[in-house]
């Protein structure tokens, strides 16, 4: 049985669905002014995981990403840019599927923006309005925090802590210094809406109650996003949605910890705020994904060239096994029956892996298990195996690896055009007797991170 760690409870509980067999998800999607950086791109990829895991178990999933395309930082960009804020939107929506695909990161059942459904957010306003939790004052509406017996259960603050300590938006306008808004009135030059309570847009909180409402229904399985979301951003969620329905919102609240770049808290500040944009000019994001999800998703992750590299490294020994096994098959191989005793030890690294999936999609020790598989297939797959071993062992590694999304590139995709026509110019070249070219290409290989093994079946190779 899969288990949680729930962060509304603060502890690890076994996953039951609100539907058998289904599993509806919400995970806090980008505000789309500029490219996402390393910390956004930490929970796109763990929620992308905990979906492709759950399917993986059977259920039927239905996960929603929103676009937060409404946002005084949009605004701001466009009027820098000289361009409307649905430009700006528009513009990064697809640089963020751009980064998102190269880093494996598959795509959600909807992406619903905040544009697109101002009716459903009013409708959601309107409603707590009328059940006197939420006021308008001068084209302005605010949620009375106080309303809702339990605000704070998320973030285990007290509201009266939170009065007296809490960094809040001075306004004369709210009843309450706790109060935040629901919808806020136009200003000058600002993109805006009509509504029942004069011009204007709304405010960010209520976005993910009201889209989260129309998609997925009153109640969801698992709402997810970063440590950074827990207060007051999913606080607020709670709030407004369960205030409005009288339901709970969501049973499971999953987030994830931050990310640090050489041992300090990324800033702009500080010079060590990096785009995935960015990286990706110096690393391949495959290796990106596969170091992310290297570490268990509750725990800080500190980013670093070094240990980005070793990533690579350990990412390119489940390539090497892989590119192996697919060595082996092309080779003629005994025709003996399949070893029963084979079979039954690869099952027990999938128990192990889905062991560690299953404790709170521990990915760390998931990872652990596929590294014991490669390990024995390194050590019990050749070319003595039977052909149906092999597939065998192959099979195995690419269920466990797909799952995860990690080790995905054909052999032909990682040898670059200029690298396969290295290798040919050497076998040419021995062919030719010219053994000062072949081994000159073999060297030039070697600095390029390719390793050539002559065999008497042909030349095998692998990355090191």
């Amino acid at each position: 049985m899969i288990e949680i760690y729930n962060s509304l409870t603060n502890q690890k509980e076994p996953f039951i669905p609100i539907k058998e067999g289904e599993v509806k998800i919400y995970s806090c999607g980008p505000t789309v002014y500029n490219y996402f950086h390393i910390g956004n791109a930490r929970p796109f990829i763990f929620f992308d995981v905990v979906r492709r895991y759950f399917k993986y178990a059977g259920y039927h999933v239905i996960f929603i990403q929103n676009f937060t395309d409404v946002d005084d930082k949009i605004i701001k960009k466009a009027a820098e840019e000289g361009k409307e804020p649905q430009e700006i939107a528009d513009q990064y929506i697809q640089e963020y599927f751009t980064d998102a695909d190269a880093l494996g990161i598959g795509r959600a059942d909807m992406y619903p923006r905040v544009s697109e459904n101002i009716d459903t957010i009013l409708s959601l306003i309107q409603t707590l309005v009328d059940k006197g939790m939420a006021y308008e004052k001068d084209g302005n509406v605010y949620y009375r925090v106080r309303t809702f017996a339990s605000y704070g259960k998320l973030s285990k603050r007290d509201i009266e802590e939170l009065e007296v300590g809490a960094r809040v938006e001075i306004s004369e306008e709210k009843e309450d210094p706790l109060d935040f808004a629901l919808w806020k009135k136009k200003k000058e030059g600002e993109i805006y809406w009509d509504s029942p309570f004069g011009q204007g847009r709304p405010g960010w909180h209520i976005e993910c109650s009201a889209m989260a409402q129309k998609y997925l229904g009153e109640q969801i399985d698992i709402h997810g996003g970063g440590a950074d979301l827990i207060f007051p951003h999913h606080e607020n969620e709670i709030a407004q949605s369960e205030g409005a329905t009288g339901k709970q919102f969501a049973k499971y609240w999953m987030h994830n910890g931050y990310i640090n770049i050489n041992n300090e808290k990324m800033s702009k500040s500080l010079g060590n705020f990096f785009t995935v944009r960015d990286i990706a000019k110096e690393f391949d994001l495959e290796t990106v994904r596969f170091f992310i999800l290297n570490a268990h998703y509750r725990s800080p992750i500190n980013f670093s060239r070094e240990l980005v590299e070793s990533a690579a490294s350990s990412l390119q020994r489940i390539y090497n096994a892989k590119n192996n096994l697919d060595y082996l098959l092309k080779q003629d191989t005994s025709d003996k029956e399949a070893s029963q005793q084979i079979s039954e030890q690869l099952e027990q690294y999938k128990t192990q892996f889905c062991a560690a999936m299953d404790n709170d999609f521990n990915t760390a020790d998931a990872i652990a298990a596929i590294f014991e598989l490669v390990r024995f297939i390194n050590t019990n797959i050749d070319e003595n195996s039977t052909h149906e071993d092999i597939k065998a062992a192959k099979a195995m590694l690419e269920e466990l690896t797909g799952v995860l999304n990690i080790a995905q590139h054909s052999q032909e995709e990682l040898l670059d055009e200029d690298i396969e026509a290295l290798i040919a110019q050497r076998q040419e070249a021995r062919k030719n007797k010219d053994f000062a070219l072949a081994d000159k290409i073999r060297d030039d290989l070697k600095e390029k991170g390719i390793l050539l093994e002559d065999t008497k079946e042909g030349v095998k190779w692998k990355k090191n």
